[in-house]
């Protein structure tokens, strides 16, 4: 369902749930549903290292456990995503999945291999509320919240093709991963939560990821800033600014009408405070709308001495939007801009264009 120009989606609309998986349960919760299923609670464990380590759900492939106990155990893990389609790009190094869930709601990831490093894009949510109206997530609506195992599965996927050598360049291990897909994360926040310390912890407990390999990315929900900086979880934090004004930012930003971008910045420099990380601002460059060399230096006045790294996203195309990229010469001007406030900033590599992969492209059609 589509949403009103500007209007904000908070509350995901009640859904059924997802079956309980594996990956939803911290440690002490896994042995307590191994427990009611009978089985001693030493097979959590087991159960883990198979899934986080070896990135098997096949429980009629675990031998080391009892075959009576396989079946009982495969209740810890249901199929979530089933995939119905991957298209790649960048000769196989870049793959983005749609995935159906188990309520046919459709989300997409994307893996994309670097020659140092594995990232990949995941979504949190079933659609979007927060409404940028140049992105096609946020035009989409929002239709659910995602379960953390939702979540993680879609990394421990990206990590079963990276192990069996799927992609080209080799069998590999994914070190990144971006809250960037689908979703406000933040609006998901227990369950974006729960998949961030699935992912760090490690083995048996989780997938052992660097949380400094972590980034999760907000349009600046305030309130959610600051408890996410008292989670002792030290993960890159993204605010989507894509405007220094906030009369602009109204517009492109909807959540902007709750929060000011000085409020905004001011739980990212106190999250930067608490966390020792530095926070990437990211600013998707639309031509003629918000890149002009006015807005780089108020932008750069905003954010310069700072922990802080800009990061410019030429605009990604979505169909039927009015909106596109700056002009190359207008981007190099808006960079010049930030570099004479000696603000870091760096122009993205908009991969996976070709098959909507990139940013803002999400829209999960079949």
């Amino acid at each position: 369902m589509s949403q009103q120009p500007g209007q904000l989606t908070f509350v995901a609309p009640r859904r059924a749930k997802p079956a309980r998986h594996l990956a939803d349960l911290t440690m002490a919760e896994r042995r307590a549903a191994v427990a009611e299923l009978g089985e001693k609670p030493f097979r959590a464990d087991q159960l883990s290292r198979h899934y986080f380590s070896h990135l098997t759900a096949d429980v009629a492939a675990m031998s080391d456990l009892p075959a009576a106990a396989r079946e009982k155990l495969s209740a810890l893990l249901p199929p979530l995503l089933t995939s119905v389609r991957e298209l790649s790009t960048d000769q196989g190094t870049t793959r983005k999945t749609l995935w159906r869930l188990f309520d046919g709601a459709l989300v997409e990831s994307v893996l994309m291999r670097y020659p140092d490093r594995v990232t990949m894009c995941v979504s949190s949510q079933a659609g979007c509320g927060m409404n940028c109206p140049f992105c096609a997530t946020g035009q989409a609506g929002l239709t659910r919240n995602m379960s953390t195992a939702e979540i993680v599965e879609q990394v421990v996927s990206g990590a079963r093709a990276l192990a069996a050598g799927a992609v080209p360049g080799g069998p590999g291990r994914v070190s990144n991963i971006v809250f960037m897909g689908m979703g406000e994360p933040l609006a998901n926040y227990k369950q974006v939560i729960g998949a961030v310390r699935r992912f760090v912890e490690p083995a048996p407990d989780g997938l052992g990821i660097s949380a400094r390999g972590v980034t999760v990315s907000t349009v600046g929900l305030v309130p959610a800033i600051g408890k996410l900086a008292d989670e002792g979880l030290p993960v890159t934090l993204a605010l989507s600014l894509h405007a220094p004004d906030d009369e602009l930012r109204d517009t492109l930003v909807p959540i902007n009408t709750r929060w000011k971008v000085a409020e905004v910045l001011d739980a990212a420099w106190a999250y930067a405070a608490k966390t020792k990380r530095r926070i990437s601002i990211e600013y998707a460059l639309i031509k003629d709308i918000n890149d002009q060399e006015w807005r780089a230096d108020l932008l750069g006045k905003l954010v310069k001495n700072k922990l802080v790294h800009v990061n410019l996203i030429p605009l990604n195309p979505t169909p039927g939007s009015k909106w596109t990229a700056s002009r190359p010469e207008d981007e190099r001007a808006f960079v010049r801009r930030l570099q004479f406030h000696g603000v870091p900033v760096t122009v993205r590599d908009t991969r996976g264009r070709e098959i909507d992969g990139a940013c803002g492209q999400l829209a999960a059609a079949e």
